[in-house]
């Protein structure tokens, strides 16, 4: 059998940016070399040595009507537009199909402001706030705006985050997990985000110059979505295609939490993987959109690693977008890719604004045989185009977009997958605060040759993070080397993120000031800080992706690491579920109404995964815990969308019976269930009322939160492990593990025996 064997188009963009509120504007006004930095207008900059940002000239009121957070609202308007371009009919049947894929950095960082504002002024901080803070709600809220009822995914890579969430619709569609999705990126202007590049020093002053004065960049706000369509589907309904996207890569500096490796090393390995993913050669690409910040160690990088990877292409022009329409974040790359995509259909490139004559000089000097596309756009057809994005955590991802895509890679052979290492880190149960907390001491991380002087520089989620991931790597046998360090990724899931080191922050700026933010806390602000930390100590150079998507993320993890080794991206993959259970944490899980509710209890851990393909193992002479059967994900669209898990039996069984037909299981032959049940009683009935229609009254189900409490991320993986470890030990032929959660997204994995 044949995976990747689908070609994937682009049927619709949307746009919205400080350079205009539609596609065409914004499209315009970058080929005009129009900047949108000014003034910053959302908060008080006078403190500050940078006074600039690229904010979009819209109210909270004009977007969505002023009903979601501003990073969801723009996120809402980039996808009515790509909707509306792409002529899908929202009333039709398949409209319940389509699933959103969404890149953030910052989430809903100015609920975080508003929230700890009020709460730190000793009021009630509002519950709409509190359930806009986090990542996870993102996709969900877009999805429910347009009545989408596919799959649903936050990507959380920072500033990777919008070019992963179309690589990542990608492999669903190719995977045969949808048809039609709408992949991009949102992200809005924060204090937070501000101030913490402020304290980095990583503002420019004035307005950012990418490959040219390089002092820093302009932080901009906006969101990009594109609509990623099988061709076979989008030829069925007669839509009109821009373009192919013909393949992604994506990979791991491991070498430092907010700086790039000065060789460029991972961006040479990134261009390298997206170049093979698409059947291309170096000489094929026609234009890159690069990453381009206006920092110089960045552009530094950078311009070594596009100078290198293309030595021996004549013809490959490059330009910075960033330069009119600041770093947008975890939209950028989304953004880019809309305009990118512009550009290839029109032939049309645009420039990198800002240059003077002087500075034209320097680089000409400077380009070697790259055409750096300078103040005037350039008229060229093209056939093929590359946009590239670079972020904190060292993770690099790039997709290829083609006009004429008479060279397609769409063919990779479709192997098992085995289990091979498995690494849990729980909590204990703490009577003092009614939940379950892990002990973790220097002498933990000592025995694993951590460092103090590295240790310390992680917050609670990456320690819990790092500690599962390298006892996942002891237990499978793997010692990561310069031979195999770029064939293993990873793929973590989390619900909460670094919440704590965010709330911490914030509340620090309110005190403080913006001007006097702590550039060692800052870094761990972003939700891929975790697993940029278990890349650096490690070495592992490969994969790195982070999901921020409810409950369940754990469990979409392991689907994502299952999809990454399919389509040939890597033989070995990390797979992880990590929560935390902090002060904070108890306190926005008790004010959301949580504790206290039956004997719901929360808990935190880390449990990693090692997911490899059968070749590989057999070829290691792995040990093998289990076989995957089949994994599935589906969502609901009715019920109370402001109830944060909408209780759908007709997804819960839509799952179970996904996996079972992919494995060519019936449902007398499953012999076990890891249960998502937490205590909450409501849940916990209406999930065993469904098992019981499913499986009938004898079926065995498992709940691993009874005795590690509700840790979120960390219990869906968990379910997976001892699951996968009953099966080694015996114990049950096969099982499914599920779980749920926010956005009504449910997963189901089913493993069988080795």
């Amino acid at each position: 059998m044949l995976m990747n064997e689908r070609r994937c188009v682009i049927t619709g963009l949307g746009l919205v940016c400080a350079i205009g509120n539609d596609t065409e504007e914004s499209f315009k006004s970058a080929l005009n070399g129009i900047s949108g930095i000014k003034d910053v207008k959302s908060f008080d900059t006078s403190s500050c040595y940078s006074h600039k940002g690229a904010e979009v000239e819209l109210t909270n009121e004009q977007l969505a009507n002023g009903k979601y957070d501003r990073t969801t609202a723009l996120g809402i308007k980039a996808a009515g537009e790509a909707i509306k371009d792409s002529g899908i009919d929202m009333d039709s049947e398949d409209a319940s199909k389509i699933g959103v894929i969404l890149g953030s950095c910052i989430a809903g960082a100015a609920c975080v402001e508003k929230y700890y504002n009020q709460k730190c002024k000793g009021e009630k901080g509002d519950l709409n706030d509190l359930k806009s803070m986090p990542a996870t709600v993102i996709a969900g809220n877009v999805a429910d705006y347009y009545n989408c009822g596919g799959i649903t995914a936050n990507i959380v890579n920072a500033c990777a985050a919008g070019t992963l969430s179309v690589a990542l619709a990608i492999d669903l569609i190719r995977g045969g997990k949808g048809e039609i999705f709408l992949a991009g990126g949102c992200d809005s202007f924060s204090s937070l985000a501000f101030s913490g590049f402020h304290a980095l020093r990583a503002l420019d002053a004035s307005e950012c110059s990418p490959f040219n004065h390089s002092e820093g960049i302009t932080l901009g706000e906006g969101a990009g979505v594109l609509v990623v369509e099988s061709y076979e589907h989008a030829i069925k309904r007669g839509a009109r295609i821009y373009c192919d996207v013909l393949g992604s890569g994506v990979s791991s500096d491991a070498y430092h939490i907010t700086a790039p490796r000065p060789d460029g090393e991972g961006q040479m390995s990134v261009i390298e993987r997206a170049i093979k993913n698409s059947g291309l050669d170096y000489s094929d690409i026609d234009y890159v959109n690069a990453h381009g910040t206006g920092t110089a160690k960045n552009d530094e990088s950078e311009f070594l690693s596009l100078k290198t990877s293309f030595a021996g292409n004549d013809h490959v022009s490059a330009s910075s977008t960033k330069s009119m329409t600041g770093h947008c974040l975890g939209a950028a790359g989304a953004i880019e890719a809309v305009l990118t995509v512009k550009a290839l259909t029109e032939g049309k490139l645009p420039p990198t604004s800002g240059y003077s004559e002087e500075d034209l000089k320097v680089l000409a000097e400077k380009s070697g045989n790259i055409d750096f596309i300078a103040n005037k756009p350039r008229e060229r057809d093209i056939k093929y185009a590359m946009s590239n994005s670079f972020a904190f955590g060292g993770n690099n991802a790039s997709i290829v977009f083609a006009k004429d895509p008479n060279k397609l890679n769409l063919l990779c052979p479709k192997q098992d997958l085995y289990v091979t290492g498995i690494g849990i880190v729980n909590g204990e149960f703490d009577e003092s605060t009614n939940a379950y907390t892990a002990k973790l001491d220097a002498d933990m991380f000592k025995a694993y040759g951590v460092k103090s002087a590295f240790l310390r520089k992680l917050d609670r989620l990456s320690q819990l993070q790092l500690l599962s991931g390298v006892k996942a790597l002891e237990d499978a046998g793997i010692t990561v080397t310069p031979e195999n360090e770029g064939i293993i990724g990873i793929c973590i899931g989390t619900n909460d993120g670094p919440m704590t080191e965010i709330a911490n922050f914030q509340k620090g700026i309110i005190k403080d000031g913006i001007e006097k933010g702590s550039a060692f806390a800052f870094p761990n602000t972003v939700y891929n800080a975790a697993g940029g930390y278990l890349s650096i100590f490690t070495g592992i150079k490969g994969y790195n992706v982070t999901i921020a998507n409810g409950f369940q993320s754990g469990l979409q993890s392991v689907c994502a690491a299952a999809g990454a080794i399919m389509f040939g991206y890597e033989s070995i993959m990390l797979a992880t579920g990590t929560d935390e259970c902090t002060e904070i944490d108890e306190e926005i899980y008790t004010d959301l109404g949580y504790t206290g509710n039956g004997s719901f209890k929360l808990g935190e851990g880390s449990v990693t995964c090692v997911i490899e393909k059968a070749s590989c193992a057999v070829e290691r002479g792995a040990k093998r815990y289990a076989k995957i059967g089949g994994f599935s994900s589906a969502r609901d669209t009715s019920g109370d969308r402001n109830n944060n898990t909408r209780l759908s039996e007709a997804a819960l069984t839509k799952v179970i019976e996904n996996v079972l037909e992919e494995a060519q299981l019936k449902a007398e032959d499953i012999s076990c269930i890891y249960g998502f049940g937490n205590g909450i009683e409501e849940i916990d009935s209406f999930e065993m009322e469904v098992y019981k229609k499913i499986f009938g009254e004898g079926i065995e189900v498992k709940l691993v939160k009874k005795d590690f409490g509700e840790a979120r991320a960390a219990s869906s993986s968990l379910q997976f492990a001892m699951l996968a470890k009953d099966i080694y030990e015996g114990r049950f032929e096969n099982g499914i593990a599920v779980s749920f959660g926010t956005s009504a997204l449910y997963s189901a994995l089913l493993l069988t025996k080795a």
